[in-house]
């Protein structure tokens, strides 16, 4: 049986000696630096931070062609149905990144913001300025996923961001970068010609990806499925669904290498101990044929990083075994 990988995203639970010194002996094959969330002007630190004292390769994770929100001076804004926010080109308390995405949006698009329900209407739209009304509450943080519900924009496959993190990730002798947002032919030819001579991932997280995923299975061999942006581009009913497609149509090929992200031990974030149904999820991913499995939240910000790493071993362990139990 093929390697099957753990890939460990970090953040501030994660960045610290403690827990490399527990990871550098564990079956953890690759720490993810997710520049969605990562300042720029903090990546050379962190980088040097990590090389000091993890001995896993790093990957760089890029930012790609999704829009997000920008909210300064607060934490959070709680929005009520019915309520109307006025967004400008000079409006430095709330936007929306990258900056193209302003003269894209048109009158009448809806927005889905974050993941817990937050709904807004373009209700019209000026040079510098954009109505909103909101059609279902929710709050606004900072940095979170926008999903434009009703149709289709074009955005750059990588950020500005991610072409400096690029550069300071090279400075640092990293191999190991992601493309979010995998949309297209185009997407997958412009990353490869970026990073010619790198280990490339790239992630599936949308109808687009997965309407292209044939060539993508013939031209490359390192995928990631991110279940949580996907569930908002396809409905989140839909998710396993799609994740079956994409191992189905993935043996076809040779050599295919599919990892699985999101959610796996979300209740882990705060408790010690995770959910029946979260195990059964993992395995399940496993017997589909996932050779990698991606911790993100729970050990980015979670209580529990090091039991998070712990369990997944088991499990994998478990699974490798093809442990018999009779009654």
């Amino acid at each position: 049986m093929k390697k099957i990988e753990i890939i460990i995203t970090l953040g501030p639970a994660s960045i610290n000696k403690k827990f490399f010194n527990f990871i550098n002996s564990k079956r953890v094959s690759l720490v993810r630096l997710n520049m969605s969330h990562v300042k720029l002007s903090k990546l050379e630190e962190k980088i040097k931070f990590i090389k000091k004292h993890c001995k896993i390769p790093v990957c760089i994770d890029t930012e790609g062609a999704q829009i997000r929100t920008v909210l300064n001076g607060s934490k959070l804004m709680n929005i009520k149905e019915g309520n109307k926010l006025k967004i400008s080109k000079k409006n430095k308390k709330l936007n929306f990144y990258p900056n193209e995405v302003f003269n894209l949006l048109k009158k009448n698009d809806l927005l889905d913001v974050g993941f817990e329900g937050l709904q807004l209407k373009v209700l019209r739209k000026s040079k510098d300025i954009i109505i909103l009304k909101c059609t279902n509450s929710g709050t606004i943080e900072n940095n979170k996923g926008v999903h434009l519900k009703n149709r289709k924009i074009k955005l750059n496959f990588v950020t500005e961001k991610d072409l400096q993190a690029i550069k300071i990730a090279k400075k640092f002798n990293i191999k190991n970068f992601a493309l979010s947002f995998t949309n297209s032919s185009s997407d997958m030819i412009k990353f490869c010609n970026l990073l010619p001579k790198d280990k490339k991932f790239f992630k599936i997280e949308t109808m687009n990806g997965l309407k292209s995923i044939n060539y993508f299975f013939k031209k490359q061999k390192n995928f990631l499925i991110d279940r949580g942006d996907l569930s908002k581009d396809i409905g989140i009913e839909n998710v396993p669904l799609a994740q079956r497609l994409i191992f189905k149509r993935s043996k076809k090929f040779r050599n295919i290498n599919i990892a699985v992200a999101t959610n796996f031990l979300e209740s882990m974030i705060t408790k010690p101990y995770p959910t029946r149904a979260e195990v059964n999820d993992i395995y399940n991913s496993l017997e589909m044929g996932a050779k990698g499995l991606v911790l993100a939240g729970e050990t980015a910000m979670g209580k529990h990083p090091i039991e998070c790493v712990k369990l997944l071993s088991k499990i994998i362990s478990v699974f490798k075994s093809k442990k018999k139990f009779y009654v």
